[in-house]
C-alpha cells in the first residue's frame, strides 16, 4: 500500500507539472480570445479556426469571445490570475501597459518574414514599446464623414474627395450652410471624445505628447492641438451648426436624426458603414467623404485592432503561427470585410473588393496611405490620463462650460501629473 501510495503521488506530482496548454493524450491546446462582434465578423472568425483546426491536427485552438467593453480589466485579471488566454485580440493603444509590465510575449524573432514585410514599417510602431514587438496590427479604421448627398447638393455645398478634401475651415463653413431651423449640418458624437479629437488632429499638426532627452513624455497643448477641439466648440456654441445634445452620445446614437434629416453629416468611424447599410430608409442618399485635412493633410491617427501573444503561452512558436495563418492576405480580406475595416497588409489592402465605390471602400482605402500610430501610442498611464483627466476636461470644453485656457491647464498639469507616476 505504501509503495502505491509513492507511485500515485509522484504521478500526481507529474501531472501538476505538465504545460496548461499541453495535454499528455492530446495535441497542443491555445486559446484564441476574439473581440469580435458583428455577425459577420464572428462567423468569419470562427470558420477561421476551424479550418486551422482541420488542417493543424497537432494544435487545437479554442475560440474564446471577448468584449470591448471590458478587455481591459478582463485581461489585467487574467494576467494577474495567471489565466491569460493564449492568442489575445485588442487594440494597439491598450497594449502599453501590458507590454511594459511583462504580460505580453515580444514577437521580435518569432514573427515569420512575410508577415513582417507585408505589413508596413510605421504600423508596425503601433505595436512596439521599447525594444520589442507586443501586438501584429492588423486591422485599422479612419475616421470619416458619413455625409446626406442630397443634403449637400440641396445647399450647393463642394462635395469632397480624398485627392481634393475640404479644410477644417471650409468643413465649418460648409456646415454653417448646411443648418437652418431644426437642422444641423453636423453631429458630433463625442461620448468617447478623447481617441477621436487626438487622431483627428494629427491632420493639424498636433501631437499633444511631447517625449524628451531622457524619453519621459509630457502633455504640450499646442496651436495644432487647438484647432480641432476649437472647430467642434465653434460649431456647437457659436455657429449653432451642430447640436449639444449629441456630445454625449454614441455614434449609433445619431443615425435615426442622420437618417430623419436633421443631421446632415456625422463624423464617424468607417465601420459605420454597415449599421448604415442595415438601417437606413429605402431612398436615402448617403456616402463617405474624407475627414478634413489640415497642415499635415489627410493625416489621421489610428490605433489598429492587434494579435498578441500571452508571456505565459508555453507554446508561443504555434500561437505565433496561429496568428500567421489568420493573416494570410485573403483572410486578413476577409477579416476586414466581416467587421467592415481596412486591413494593414499591403496584399490584403489591394484586393478588389475593398477599391469598389459602393459603400464608400475606395474612399476609406484612399486614406490608407496617411493613417499614423496614434499620438497616445507608446505612451505608459494612457488609460488613466484619459479616463480621469482628458475624458472630463474634453466633455467640459465642448459643452461651453469650460474655455480653452482651462482646458490646456487640465491636459498639461493634471495629465503630466498622472504620467509621471508611471515615468518613476
Amino acid at each position: 500500500m505504501r509503495t502505491l501510495a509513492k507511485a500515485l503521488a509522484v504521478l500526481l506530482l507529474l501531472a501538476g507539472c505538465t504545460s496548461p496548454g499541453h495535454r499528455d493524450d492530446g495535441p497542443v491546446v491555445l486559446r484564441f480570445q476574439s473581440l469580435a462582434w458583428q455577425q459577420e465578423s464572428v462567423a468569419a472568425n470562427k470558420e477561421l479556426v476551424r479550418r486551422w483546426n482541420a488542417g493543424h491536427p497537432g494544435v487545437k485552438v479554442e475560440y474564446v469571445q471577448g468584449s470591448w467593453d471590458s478587455v481591459h480589466d478582463q485581461l489585467l485579471t487574467s494576467f494577474e490570475g495567471g489565466e491569460a488566454p493564449d492568442v489575445i485580440h485588442d487594440a494597439s493603444d491598450d497594449l502599453a501597459d501590458f507590454a511594459y509590465g511583462g504580460y505580453l510575449a515580444d514577437l521580435t524573432g518569432l514573427l515569420p518574414a512575410r508577415l513582417t514585410s507585408d505589413i508596413p514599417s510605421g504600423t508596425w510602431r503601433t505595436a512596439a514599446f521599447g525594444t520589442g514587438v507586443y501586438g501584429v496590427p492588423f486591422l485599422q479604421e479612419p475616421r470619416v464623414l458619413i455625409a446626406n448627398t442630397d443634403r449637400l447638393r440641396a445647399a450647393k455645398v463642394r462635395i469632397p474627395t480624398p485627392g481634393h478634401p475640404w479644410t477644417w475651415g471650409e468643413f465649418r463653413e460648409a456646415a454653417r450652410r448646411l443648418s437652418g431651423p431644426g437642422r444641423y449640418g453636423v453631429a458630433w458624437p463625442l461620448k468617447e471624445p478623447v481617441s477621436a479629437t487626438l487622431n483627428l488632429s494629427l491632420s493639424a499638426g498636433g501631437r499633444l505628447f511631447h517625449r524628451g532627452a531622457d524619453g519621459k513624455v509630457t502633455v504640450r497643448f499646442t496651436g495644432a492641438d487647438a484647432v480641432v477641439p476649437r472647430t467642434v466648440h465653434d460649431q456647437v456654441a457659436v455657429d449653432h451648426s451642430a447640436p449639444a445634445s449629441t456630445l454625449g452620445s454614441g455614434g449609433s446614437d445619431t443615425l435615426p436624426g442622420f437618417f430623419a434629416g436633421r443631421y446632415a453629416m456625422v463624423p464617424l468611424g468607417f465601420s459605420y458603414r454597415q449599421q448604415i447599410v442595415q438601417q437606413a430608409p429605402e431612398g436615402f442618399h448617403w456616402a463617405v467623404l474624407p475627414a478634413p485635412a489640415g497642415a499635415a493633410g489627410l493625416t489621421q491617427g489610428v490605433s489598429p485592432q492587434t494579435l498578441s501573444v500571452s508571456a505565459d503561452c508555453p507554446h508561443k512558436k504555434e500561437a505565433v503561427a496561429f496568428i500567421d495563418y489568420l493573416l494570410r492576405p485573403g483572410n486578413m480580406v476577409r477579416l476586414a470585410l466581416g467587421d467592415w475595416l481596412l486591413p494593414t497588409g499591403r496584399q490584403a489592402l489591394g484586393d478588389p473588393a475593398l477599391h469598389t465605390a459602393e459603400h464608400g471602400w475606395a474612399t476609406g482605402t484612399a486614406l490608407a496611405a496617411r493613417l499614423r500610430p496614434a499620438p497616445a501610442q507608446a505612451v505608459r498611464g494612457y488609460p488613466e490620463w484619459k479616463d480621469k483627466v482628458a475624458t472630463p476636461a474634453f466633455q467640459e470644453y465642448y459643452s461651453g462650460a469650460i474655455g480653452l485656457g482651462e482646458l490646456r491647464r487640465r491636459l498639461e498639469r493634471d495629465g503630466d501629473l498622472v504620467l509621471a507616476r508611471y515615468q518613476r
